[in-house]
């Protein structure tokens, strides 16, 4: 797991260098894929559930599985989330950030900001003996006073041999989930925060992509976590 996340983290940074205005979100996903494999690794969204590219690339209002496209080029003020899954040896590493592309709104800067920061609130809540909806009270509090919607309908996971395991790791307060967290444990915490109401739709026509409802902008963080004899370690580092 260590592996597999140390690597997710490299796949994301080289990628997110070719972030800026005039890129095609396809380009990225064709880096990111070749990188992959170069290390000896698989781009794990390829194919899993149908999904028909390599990573996620969800630009502004998009909140996620943003499907790579030849024709969409990313513009000066547009933000973009890069989710990146490689399976390496047989294990998962997932991570994810939102980039700004050349200059952008003061707005969109706070977004991203606080959406970092909720990430790290919840990370940091993390250790033997806390009930996984910790997490989500913890980001919860963090972000609705700042008026935020924290989105409902999707949630950080268990990881490991299988992309996608239990726990669901919501990022909302009082979600229910007390399954209680034990050493050696590895899930994802990746709240997407809307500038708006939490409200989202899928793509009828794609069946993937994920939109804000109320069409404001959405930004996402995400960090593979190890539960420690004494804490965290997060495996998706820089």
């Amino acid at each position: 797991m260590k592996d597999a996340g140390k690597l997710a983290a490299e796949v994301l940074n080289e990628t997110g260098r070719l972030v800026r205005p005039g890129v095609t979100t396809l380009e990225l996903n064709d880096f990111a894929h070749r990188l992959t494999l170069k290390r000896g690794a698989e781009s794990a969204p390829l194919n899993y559930r149908g999904f028909p590219k390599s990573i996620c690339t969800s630009i502004n209002n998009v909140v996620c599985h943003g499907i790579p496209k030849k024709g969409e080029t990313l513009k000066e003020g547009d933000i973009v989330n890069l989710d990146i899954t490689v399976k390496l040896d047989g294990y998962h590493g997932d991570t994810s950030r939102t980039f700004a592309v050349g200059k952008i709104s003061d707005a969109a800067q706070k977004l991203m900001e606080d959406t970092e920061k909720s990430m790290w609130v919840g990370i940091e809540v993390v250790r033997p003996g806390a009930r996984i909806c910790d997490v989500g009270d913890s980001i919860d509090a963090f972000l609705t006073p700042k008026g935020y919607g924290i989105v409902r309908d999707l949630c950080g996971h268990g990881i490991g041999r299988n992309f996608h395991e239990e726990p669901q790791v919501p990022h909302y307060k009082n979600n229910g989930i007390r399954s209680v967290m034990r050493p050696g444990m590895t899930f994802t915490v990746e709240p997407m925060v809307n500038r708006g109401s939490y409200e989202v739709f899928t793509d009828a026509h794609d069946g993937w992509t994920v939109w804000t409802r109320d069409k404001s902008l959405s930004a996402q963080f995400e960090h593979t976590v190890l539960v420690t004899d004494d804490g965290y370690e997060v495996l998706t580092r820089e």
